[in-house]
């Protein structure tokens, strides 16, 4: 039987079919027409401005770190270019220890290279470009360029390096840099500095390197640069240069440094010399010393271990953080804090039979038989300790800290170094926070009686020493201590003083410094050091101070010879010159030397002959006249690149 199709309907259908598949693709353009006019009208900017974040990269431009110079303009720390072989480990595509293996044939790769970038990468972000080796000659420079298609993940960078011309030379003072790590860079990121220091890879370790970080540091610059759709440079499209890093200027002449640092040989000690009326400090020695250049790019661990194992401690930065018992050194002021407070008159006098008795206790003085009759300028001259017995127990322990205080004693200078060590000024409310027992917390009055001449809890920095005696000589006018004197704008070169006005004037009655100063000056004339001034055409004020490093009994009569050198007295020295009109205040430690006439006072008179009359012992080599420097800075990683050959000879004329 045959079908009849149904025609009319068919042709109805398909209609229908065809209307429903024109719906449906008008539809589909309508959207795609929605679509481009959101993406083209609305959000054009957006993507405009994403598609031109994508074509352009921006890089980072390091600032040149500021130079740190003392304050006849010699430079302390630097900056020199030289280019450096750096692995990101991300991109390496092997093991590790062969492709150093492989760059040891290129280029010298010693052992302690490859520790110290093992440290790095344990340090540092696994994308981190590292560096294997610095300070590459032409020749590696050549090789490697040759064959560097060789190795992916592997580069030569021009950096700028920190160095530290004078070696070990104020190290503790002037500090160091090294590349930021973990912590540091989590702070960094934290900090409102993050963006300034993108790029950035060393940062301030130590001294005044890490103190001053924010002036030396500098402004970051950046490089627009135009990438190719494979993140390859195509052109430089604009630069924001980079501004370098403010200048420091210091108050300290390097050269009395380099007299005092000399004069104290293989000894361990410190000294610091002041201007009294400024602050301003001239000399800040801490011995032994250690050389900075070590720790730029990572010191080696045998280099570490014999600074960290050392008995002689050459890290530690003595001036800031060493406490010492003052000695005798403390004798002027507790004689000044009699007269202020009343106690005593300068013509009063005691008899000193050679011990002070208190209850069962018998205090000795250093001279057997005693001192006789001793009045106040005697009791300074000749150091009776006596006289200081009796009059710690006159005065009590309460007043004698709250007039020291002032003075600086057992308090934080305010120098502009981190870490500073407040020390111990000793009171019935100290003892009560010191110790936890109630037994231990109570102050005794027989304590009182050895703090009298700087012992007992006595425990000071030979900063604060040093900060006192320039407070006395400057009649009781304090100023802030300080070791930078002016910052220099780095762009500029407009200079900024740091300290420039008083910090606070204790009220002192001029005769009794005048009466204390004059005794001081007998000290240098007729008492414990007048032989280490003899004959000097200035005239100077002093006192010697002798103290214990460690405990004795009071039964055993003190033989150095028969003692470990360790255990021995240490050798104090205070002092200021010339005496109408001091210029140079100083106090100066020698660790486990004994006597300060004997240790202490030479090194003393050889830093004033020189600051105050140019004389200069006779094994140190003549000084050269320094003028005042211009301060240019070093070329930055962008120029470097340009010329390799002129980057290996600015290096070598740096080594030099």
């Amino acid at each position: 039987m045959t079908e009849i199709k149904d025609t009319e309907r068919e042709i109805q259908l398909f209609r229908l079919r065809l209307s429903i598949a024109g719906l449906v693709v008008f539809v589909c353009f309508g959207l795609l027409m929605l679509r481009f006019l959101w993406l083209q009208a609305v959000r054009h900017t957006e993507y405009a401005e994403r598609a031109e974040s994508n074509r352009i990269s921006v890089v980072p431009a390091v600032p040149n770190r500021g130079l740190i110079l003392d304050r006849n303009g010699v430079i302390l720390a630097r900056n020199f270019s030289a280019y450096t072989l750096e692995i990101t480990p991300s991109k390496i595509d092997r093991p590790l220890d062969v492709v150093i293996d492989e760059l040891g044939r290129l280029i010298d790769i010693q052992t302690k290279d490859r520790k110290r970038f093992k440290r790095l990468m344990e340090e540092s972000k696994t994308f981190e470009s590292l560096p294997i080796r610095t300070r590459l000659s032409d020749e590696e420079v050549a090789r490697f360029a040759a064959q560097g298609y060789r190795f992916p993940g592997v580069d030569i960078q021009a950096r700028l390096f920190r160095q530290y011309p004078l070696g070990q030379t104020a190290s503790h003072m002037i500090g160091y840099i090294g590349r930021v790590n973990k912590r540091e860079a989590e702070m960094l990121e934290e900090s409102d500095d993050a963006a300034n220091y993108r790029g950035t890879d060393y940062i301030g370790k130590e001294g005044l390197e890490k103190s001053y970080e924010k002036e030396l540091h500098g402004i970051t610059g950046y490089d627009e640069i135009e990438v190719s759709a494979g993140g390859r440079a195509v052109r430089t499209l604009s630069r924001t240069a980079p501004t370098p890093g403010n200048n420091l200027r210091l108050s300290v002449d390097i050269e009395l440094q380099k007299i005092v640092e000399t004069a104290f040989a293989d000894r361990r000690g410190a000294l610091v010399a002041i201007e009294p009326a400024t602050g301003d400090i001239l000399a800040y020695v801490s011995m032994p010393t250690f050389d900075p250049n070590l720790f730029v790019e990572g010191i080696d661990v045998k280099s570490w271990d014999e600074l960290n194992t050392s008995l002689d401690k050459p890290l530690l930065n003595r001036p800031l953080i060493g406490t010492y018992p003052a000695g005798s050194t403390f004798k002027p002021y507790m004689a000044l804090a009699a007269l202020e407070l009343g106690k005593r008159t300068p013509e009063m006098a005691i008899n000193d039979p050679g011990y002070f008795w208190f209850g069962n206790n018998k205090f000795r003085d250093d001279k057997e038989g005693g001192h006789g009759r001793v009045d106040m300028y005697k009791s300074i001259v000749q150091s009776c300790n006596t006289y200081y017995y009796n009059l710690a127990n006159d005065l009590g322990i309460d007043a004698i800290h709250d007039f020291l205080k002032p003075f600086g004693f057992g308090q934080l200078t305010g120098i502009d170094l981190e870490n500073e060590k407040r020390g111990v000024l000793p009171s019935t409310e100290w003892k009560k926070k010191a110790y936890k027992r109630p037994d231990q917390q109570k102050w005794y009055a027989g304590e009182t009686i050895s703090v009298g001449i700087g012992q007992g809890y006595n425990s000071f920095t030979p900063l604060q020493l040093a900060h006192a005696i320039a407070t006395l000589t400057n009649d009781g006018v304090v100023m802030k201590p300080h070791l930078v004197k002016m910052v220099e704008n780095g762009a500029t070169k407009e200079r900024k003083l740091t300290v420039a006005k008083e910090s606070l004037r204790i009220p002192l009655k001029q005769e009794n410094v005048d009466f204390i100063k004059n005794a001081m000056v007998g000290v240098t004339k007729e008492g414990t050091s007048a032989r280490s001034f003899a004959n000097a055409p200035y005239i100077s004020g002093g006192k010697t101070g002798t103290a214990q490093a460690a405990s004795m009994s009071k039964s055993v009569k003190y033989e150095a010879s028969k003692i470990n050198e360790r255990l021995r007295d240490h050798s104090l020295y205070i002092a200021f010159a010339p005496a109408d009109k001091p210029r140079i205040a100083l106090a100066i430690i020698v660790e486990n030397a004994g006597f300060g006439a004997a240790a202490a006072a030479p090194i003393a008179r050889l830093a004033m002959d020189y600051y105050l009359l140019g004389k200069r012992p006779a094994e140190l080599p003549p000084a050269k006249p320094v003028a005042d420097v211009e301060i240019k800075p070093a070329a930055g990683a962008t120029a470097i690149k340009k010329n390799v050959s002129d980057a290996a000879k600015a290096d070598k004329k740096e080594a030099n």
